[in-house]
């Protein structure tokens, strides 16, 4: 695949799992755990297409994502 369609793979992907991250958080149904895991994948699916695009700024946008994924996994566990 060339780079065109791996982004829109992640956009597209990375979009919809952060889509369902902020639906669990948002719910408080207790599936804090699955929500920041999809949120952790979504920035690192964003972070790909940042890095493929060289989207400097949405790269490190990702990392604090990824970051705060990461925080929240641990305080949650």
């Amino acid at each position: 695949m060339d780079n065109r369609r791996w982004t829109t793979v992640f956009e597209v992907t990375g979009s919809v799992l952060a889509m369902a991250y902020a639906l669990l958080i948002a719910s408080n149904t207790g599936n804090e755990i699955l929500g920041f895991s999809l949120l952790l994948i979504s920035a690192l699916l964003f972070a790909a297409w940042g890095w493929l695009d060289k989207r400097w700024a949405f790269l490190l946008l990702q990392a604090f994502y990824a970051g705060s994924a990461i925080i929240g996994l641990v305080r949650w566990s």
